[in-house]
């Protein structure tokens, strides 16, 4: 008999300072109410945070001692974006605050959560042990693995990780080297590319679908186009878009205008941003969140 829901927890480890934007991204936790993230951080305890999202504080250097400590190594980077690299070893390194849960998940902060539960229902996580919202590459924004000890460890798995977990050097470990035990001859077209993976068992157990949550990167929109959207809708924990009617997209990844469009804005008021995010609706675009209508 199937889990009607299989339990899930998001584990992010965070230092410096909370981005402008974080009122929207824990309103979208809350209307996911019955999945939960688990929050390492010295950027201190939001205000009005959602029940099911923990905060746990500890600085910079204590979580790396805990690294240091879990994985055996001289974990002692000198900035948090070496935290990237480490992504899937996390589910080994906080083993301990995982009992009960079905499946463990890491991913960043730049984005906002549509309806997780419609995406990945009980069917769906009945059929694979690895989730990536990428066709080719484990997506480092967010990935899904079952809770068992060969997915807690499967990290050990990729070459020269204690090596390239303690130098000072960002790999992209999460998406480069760790994509690679599911995915070989990733630049294979099609269905030669398929035909290779049903001889890899990892992959066999994984699903790698394009969830095109990310517009504006490498990836085309689901067209073949670059035509993406240029305006995104959140109303009541769902995501929708000015580009594709009633689609619903599991969640936004607004890297691209993170980067670009919104680092030359002026910083939004702080106040008049948990105002907005306090609405059932928002419009999120190239010049910031904004009041929407349902």
């Amino acid at each position: 008999m199937i889990n009607p829901r299989p339990r899930i927890v998001f584990l992010i480890p965070y230092f410096g300072q909370w981005p402008f934007w974080m009122p929207f991204l824990l309103e979208s936790c809350r209307r996911n109410a019955d999945i939960d993230w688990l929050l390492f951080s010295d950027c201190g305890t939001p205000d009005n945070l959602p029940p099911n999202v923990t905060v746990e504080f500890m600085t910079f250097s204590e979580y790396c001692g805990l690294v240091s400590k879990r994985l055996g190594i001289d974990f002692a980077p000198d900035t948090a974006y070496k935290l990237c690299d480490i992504k899937p070893a996390l589910g080994h390194i906080h083993a301990d605050r995982l009992q009960g849960y079905d499946f463990w998940g890491f991913g960043d902060i730049d984005l906002v959560y549509g309806d997780l539960r419609s995406y990945f229902t009980p069917d769906r996580l009945a059929g694979y042990d690895l989730f990536s919202t990428h066709e080719r590459r484990v997506a480092g924004h967010l990935c899904l693995m079952r809770n068992n000890a060969r997915k807690r460890e499967l990290f050990m798995q990729m070459k020269d990780w204690r090596k390239r977990f303690t130098d000072q050097e960002h790999h992209a470990l999460d998406e480069g080297a760790f994509s690679r035990i599911f995915l070989w001859r990733k630049n294979f077209p099609e269905p030669l590319f398929t035909l290779v993976g049903k001889f890899n068992p990892w992959r066999r157990r994984s699903e790698f679908t394009e969830a095109f949550s990310t517009p504006g990167g490498c990836i085309k929109w689901h067209d073949g186009t670059d035509d993406f959207p240029q305006r995104w809708y959140w109303r009541n924990g769902c995501l929708s878009n000015d580009r594709d009617g009633d689609r619903r997209f599991p969640y936004f990844h607004f890297v691209c205008w993170k980067r670009n469009e919104w680092s030359r804005l002026p910083p939004p008021d702080p106040a008049e941003v948990r105002r907005i995010a306090a609405e059932p609706a928002w419009v999120i675009d190239a010049t910031g969140f904004h009041r929407g209508e349902l």
